[in-house]
């Protein structure tokens, strides 16, 4: 397939995604009635500021974990700087996230002055040690559940899923199957300087970030009005991460439509549909008002990334989807 026949469909696939899942929200799944009362009788003062505060300790954590990745394996860099560069990214998040996260790229790329295992460590090292703490979370979780393993089998394929890929990997890099990828420059450069021993701070910054992901989503979601138990929300958050992945218009549709499944024995369906519609349209808000905070920086990052790609040069691609938007 030609470039500029992937890049079209590239362009086109979050809003096909989107529009799917929509569809099925909107079209199939919702009582409009009973989606109405369900927002008149959330306590909607208090669902916005929980929601607003999981958004800002969301961009500020993974910001400075960001920038602390990069000093620790390549260079010494300023959190205030890259968090200003995440901020301007931030602005079009809400729209076209594959070019809000080649935005990033390119300003951490400019930070470090074209050390090219900066955006390595700052997009690989979170993402891998975030996805290393979701895949304990959800397996201890599942001994947490209550019910059986054939009720909760998600959960169950989730966790064997996860830590056979895990197991895949290992060998791969083992017995040298990634070769190639290993031997890519931001990779090569970073490789290296990694040790289990290295990755542990981080690790453990995101295993409190995760235990505040289950926190805040719970208090939220009562907030709603949708008690969804402790137990649930710990063993189905990684799940939920992994379907609000697909490529999409900010979310909307993925979202919903993940919540609705997720826990779909934790409350109404048009409550949970309700919930997740209410918590994109605070995020799409959040978005842009941390993207005009650093207007500068947006408008810069966005004006590269688009001459980097009318002049046909190389721009980098996240390894795995940034799961730092919940």
């Amino acid at each position: 397939m030609t470039r500029p026949r992937t890049r079209i469909l590239q362009r086109l696939l979050p809003w096909a995604v989107s529009a799917a899942c929509l569809g099925w929200v909107f079209g199939h799944a919702t009582d409009w009635h009973l989606l109405r009362a369900a927002t008149r009788g959330a306590n909607l003062p208090l669902f916005i500021a929980l929601t607003t505060l999981d958004k800002l300790i969301f961009f500020l954590w993974w910001g400075l974990l960001q920038a602390a990745a990069v000093r620790r394996f390549v260079m010494p860099v300023s959190s205030r700087e890259l968090i200003a560069i995440r901020g301007g990214a931030e602005l079009v998040r809400g729209a076209n996230g594959a070019l809000a996260d080649a935005a990033f790229m390119f300003g951490v790329a400019q930070l470090a002055r074209g050390r090219s295992g900066a955006v390595a460590a700052a997009v690989g090292v979170p993402i891998v040690c975030h996805f290393l703490v979701l895949l304990v979370q959800v397996t201890l979780a599942l001994g947490l559940l209550t019910e059986d393993h054939l009720a909760n089998r998600d959960v169950v394929i989730a966790a064997g899923v996860g830590w056979m890929a895990l197991a895949v990997t290992a060998l791969a890099l083992r017995f040298g199957w990634w070769r190639g990828l290993l031997n890519k420059p931001p990779v090569r450069a970073l490789v290296p300087n990694l040790s289990v021993r290295s990755l542990l701070p981080f690790l453990g910054w995101f295993c409190l970030l995760a235990a505040f992901d289950v926190l805040i989503q719970g208090l939220a979601s009562r907030a709603f009005g949708v008690p969804i138990a402790w137990t649930a929300l710990a063993a189905r958050i990684p799940i939920f991460y992994v379907l609000i992945s697909a490529p999409s218009f900010g979310n909307f549709g993925t979202r919903e439509f993940a919540w609705a499944t997720l826990f779909a024995d934790q409350g109404p369906r048009d409550t949970l549909i309700a919930y997740g519609l209410a918590t994109n349209t605070v995020f799409l808000i959040l978005h842009v008002v941390i993207g005009v905070a650093f207007l500068p920086r947006a408008l810069a990052l966005i004006a590269e990334v688009r001459r980097a790609r009318r002049e046909g040069r190389e721009i980098p691609e996240l390894p795995l989807h940034d799961a730092s938007d919940p």
